[in-house]
């Protein structure tokens, strides 16, 4: 019983050795790793990012299907007599 315990508790220990592993490769180009504050910061600037290209993103459709619909318009209009 003892042996079982001992080995799920080192199946977590490891798995858990990976994630914080994996933590530690965000650098700033430069080698060294980042703090904590640096990389909520980074974070922040990427959400940031990510949220102007989705607005973008989101115009650029909204302008496309605008535009669809005006042609859409237009060839009704030019079928009439």
């Amino acid at each position: 019983m003892a042996s079982r315990f001992a080995l799920n508790r080192l199946c977590i220990t490891r798995s858990m050795e990976s994630t914080r592993g994996a933590t530690r490769y965000f650098s700033d180009g430069k080698g060294r790793v980042l703090s904590e504050e640096e990389r909520a910061a980074e974070n922040v600037y990427i959400q940031k990012m990510e949220r102007e290209r989705l607005e973008k993103l989101k115009q650029k459709a909204e302008k496309e299907k605008a535009e669809k619909e005006k042609e859409s318009a237009d060839k009704k209009t030019e079928g009439k007599p």
